[in-house]
């Protein structure tokens, strides 16, 4: 993991965002390169970068990743259907934030 852009925030601590690598995430995750690929090339994850080797993924495509990655293991689904459960999840999370 790699720190990108630290900064105060009011309360005077210190934020740190992270980027992944793909070998990193996928690691983190506990799904191989290729299936993290293929959740990107689904459009699961969205990666900073122009191929594989320089992809630089946000700290917050983690917890995205591990979802995917049960999603796969749990429900024996391809990337394509990871990919539309996870845009499902957004909508319910955005519908629910509105009614609140």
């Amino acid at each position: 993991m790699s720190p990108v852009d630290p900064r105060a925030t009011h309360d005077g601590y210190v934020e740190v965002e992270f980027q992944l690598t793909l070998v990193e995430l996928s690691r983190a995750c506990g799904a191989p390169e290729e299936q993290v690929s293929a959740w990107v090339h689904e459009g699961a994850l969205v990666p900073q970068g122009s191929g594989p080797r320089e992809w630089r993924f946000e700290a917050s495509s983690l917890r995205r990743a591990r979802m995917a990655a049960r999603l796969a293991r749990d429900f024996e689904i391809e990337a394509p259907a990871v990919a539309l459960v996870l845009d499902l999840l957004d909508e319910i999370e955005r519908l629910k934030s509105r009614t609140r």
